[in-house]
């Protein structure tokens, strides 16, 4: 599918799918603000990181309108919704599913409440702990908290519900109070932006494995997934919210806690490929991140040819990179159709057998005779770079050589990415000259994971390299206990639960 900030994602053929985004979080407390149309800017700066469905929630002081649906974010809001969301205070996301299938009732903002308050609750990564925390909700119903059950009740299977109904079933402790006790109980990854009537909240969890911003605006605070949606709201970087914080913004400003203590370990997958070029993680830009990997890769896997190319769009800065460390020419190969995006429309069989095509088409003169270097930023079920290597020999193309600018993908990720299964990751048991001759390449290079982590200019004990390494720095439970349909197979019981909860949150639901 199309990414948000016009790069291509790993599904360039119909139906095949490849790593999936975490998820974009968003938060404004700007009194005097249009903080609606804020929040619409900033997670339309967040598109790339999920495009399954978008939501805002704003509060006025008195009450929160939560307005999502299904879709990209320009086709969830217009001017007369966004003109709806009135307030000082929102916080917006737009989602790719982790846990909970992709549907209306999991899309984000997530609420809660009872007559004292509500919660709005925005949420980037994915718990591993979640049906500990649903046996925690079960127990705490029967003990008389929570009865009113919020969207758990309406039908919600994701994480974030439990964190909500987790934040909202005690009338009689505050949300930071309440926050400051369950947030501990997490496992996972995770980056919240939440609200209430008055005040904007941000955690992250104590590995840092998400990325989290802090930003200023002149008349208040923005935090953000990535510091690109600062910039295209006009908000200067303050700082990372930090792993084990919870921030607190309201009207006596801001003030810091921590509830954990922080053991960093940030995902080195956000370099390779799930954040946006233009953004900053952790004092290290992402572009001049993947710029070095591909210099790397063309001291760690040079070759004789003609022209390096990228993929588009991913493997654009490491092409670069590769072209200027080799002194090989760099060169466009491939035109990218972009209004092919995210459709609802399935290609019928004629064109899925055209595959790529839908997507890119080469450039026959430029590619005719010539012995190309094509880099990528990975390799998944590698359906996609066969189908390209094909494409570029049909092309003309003498000599087809890949270059990745990943080490093989063979573990599947738990913190917020939805890779393949392991068994459908090519990777999995072979090694590269298999999955070269699998690819039909002329030879396949993947950088090393040193040169990787070299890039990223990151300490190596403070990056999660699961997915290369099968280390998985927060301990996993049972295999029974994880997986996106989780709540699908193993529902909560909520019977006798009511539908609604009470006071403002019980008209704030807004299905357009």
């Amino acid at each position: 599918m199309a990414r948000g900030d016009g790069r291509l994602s790993h599904d360039l053929l119909p139906g095949e799918k490849g790593p999936q985004d975490a998820c974009g979080v968003f938060g404004v407390w700007a009194p005097g603000e249009d903080v609606a149309k804020l929040a619409y800017y900033g997670l339309y700066a967040l598109q790339h990181r999920g495009q399954e469905s978008a939501g805002i929630a704003t509060s006025d002081g008195r009450s929160i309108l939560v307005y999502k649906d299904m879709g990209l974010v320009s086709q969830v809001f217009d001017e007369r919704s966004l003109g709806s969301l009135k307030g000082h205070v929102a916080v917006g996301h737009c989602r790719y599913s982790t846990t909970g299938g992709s549907t209306w009732e999991n899309a984000q903002p997530t609420l809660g409440g009872h007559e004292q308050s509500t919660v709005a609750l925005t949420h980037n990564g994915n718990l591993i702990n979640s049906a500990e925390l649903r046996d925690l909700v079960e127990a705490r119903r029967r003990d008389g908290y929570g009865a009113e059950g919020g969207e758990l009740r309406r039908g919600n299977t994701t994480d974030t519900a439990l964190v909500t109904a987790l934040l909202s079933d005690d009338p009689d402790r505050s949300l930071e109070a309440a926050a400051l006790d369950v947030l501990p109980r997490l496992r996972g990854a995770f980056c919240f932006v939440f609200m209430d009537e008055h005040t904007l909240y941000a955690a992250r969890d104590p590995q840092g494995i998400r990325p989290l911003v802090l930003g200023r605006l002149e008349r208040g605070w923005v935090v953000a997934s990535e510091t690109a949606a600062l910039d295209i709201v006009g908000a200067s970087l303050i700082r990372e919210v930090e792993p084990g914080e919870l921030i607190a913004i309201d009207e006596d400003g801001l003030r810091s806690q921590r509830f954990a203590e922080p053991a960093r370990k940030g995902c080195v997958f956000e370099y390779v490929y799930l954040a946006r070029p233009d953004t900053t993680i952790n004092g290290r830009g992402v572009h001049e991140s993947r710029v070095e990997m591909g210099r790397t890769l063309a001291r760690e896997h040079p070759v004789e040819a003609d022209m390096v190319m990228p993929t588009p769009e991913s493997g654009t800065p490491a092409a670069i990179g590769y072209a200027q460390e080799s002194g090989i020419p760099y060169g466009q190969g491939l035109v990218k159709n972009s209004y092919v995006g995210r459709t609802f429309i399935a290609p019928s069989q004629t064109i899925r057998q055209l595959g790529i095509r839908l997507k890119l088409n080469p450039l026959r003169e430029v590619i005719k005779g010539k012995r190309l270097v094509v880099v990528d930023d990975s390799i998944v079920r590698g359906n996609t770079q066969r189908a390209l290597v094909r494409m570029l020999r049909e092309a003309g193309a003498a000599e087809v050589h890949v270059r990745i600018s990943s080490p093989p993908v063979r573990w599947p990720c738990f913190y917020g990415i939805d890779f393949a299964t392991r068994a459908e990751l090519i990777a999995t048991g072979i090694g590269v000259e298999e999955v070269c001759t699998s690819i039909g390449a002329d030879s396949l290079g993947y950088i090393s994971e040193e040169g990787m982590i070299a890039a990223t200019e990151q300490a190596r004990d403070q990056l999660c390299t699961a997915c290369f390494t099968g280390v998985y720095p927060v301990e996993l439970p049972d295999e029974s206990r994880l997986g996106k349909n989780l709540f699908e197979t193993l529902p909560l019981d909520v019977e006798g639960v009511a539908t609604g909860v009470a006071g403002g949150a019980a008209d704030a639901l807004t299905r357009p």
